[in-house]
């Protein structure tokens, strides 16, 4: 499989200390990878790295083939989907549903006059319906519940269609009916064999979609542990990362864990 994207002896020094690193990584075509933590682990470090919002203090981030520092990144960005909530700062707030999610097609955040072609309005209306939020295409953007909000901007994500997609806790905050929603979306989306190589933050592994392929578990800005999902997330890592007896358990396609 081909390389998405690749770490090389990637860390990240602000001051004295070391945030992230050394990590070495990869990410092919095709796998849905999960990046769980502690608070400070390292986790928002790695997502900025990936979404080319950060360069590495050392070592070499390649990414769709280029490599980060010798490549325009606003030549990149248009072929890497971003979700996460500091995208909120830049909207116009009365930006409606459907232009928050149009706009991506010119990597922009508010309609200005620019032109777009019917294929573009198709599938942004697209994306909207396989989110469940078409309805709410002509809202104002701003007065959307969060767990409206996320399905937008992941609809958003999608709209270039990328070859990288980056989702920072896409299910946070959200009630259970709406996360168990957003991940059989997920899920679909995973079966989908044109949809791109996936990396999703998160804080909890009951978040996990069915479909994911892979983890990677951080500790103090080090890899506690990285491969194949069913080998990462084990009790024993766990434990390691959280200082703290933990004992999973994997019911059909999703994992749940607990303090013991």
């Amino acid at each position: 499989m081909g390389e998405v994207l690749s770490f090389s002896g990637v860390s990240v020094i602000r001051g004295d200390k070391r945030i992230l690193g050394p990590v070495n990584w990869d990410v092919n075509i095709g796998e849905r990878w999960v990046v769980l933590g502690p608070n400070g682990a390292g986790k928002t470090t790695l997502f900025q790295l990936a979404a080319t919002q950060m360069h590495p203090t050392s070592g070499t981030v390649d990414i769709l083939g280029s490599r980060l520092g010798r490549v325009d990144i606003f030549e990149l960005r248009p072929r890497i989907g971003l979700m996460g909530s500091t995208l909120l700062n830049f909207f116009p707030d009365e930006e409606k549903v459907i232009d928050v999610v149009l706009t991506a097609a010119y990597g922009m955040t508010a309609r200005w006059n620019e032109k777009y072609e019917l294929w573009d309005e198709s599938r942004a209306v697209g994306l909207l319906t396989t989110l469940g939020v078409r309805e709410l295409a002509q809202r104002s953007f701003f007065t959307l519940s969060d767990g409206e909000k996320k399905r937008v901007l992941i609809a958003r994500a999608l709209m270039s269609d990328p070859e990288l997609l980056l989702l920072d806790e896409p299910a946070s905050g959200l009630d259970l009916g709406g996360r168990e929603d957003l991940l059989k979306r997920f899920e679909n989306l995973a079966l989908d064999a044109n949809s791109p190589a996936t990396l999703m933050i998160t804080h909890h592994i009951e978040e996990i979609p069915a479909g994911s392929t892979h983890a990677m578990l951080l500790k103090a800005g080090e890899v506690v542990a990285s491969g194949r999902i069913d080998d990462v997330l084990t009790s024993k890592f766990l434990t390691t990362a959280y200082d703290l007896p933990v004992q999973v358990t994997k019911i059909g396609n999703r994992f749940t864990g607990s303090a013991i």
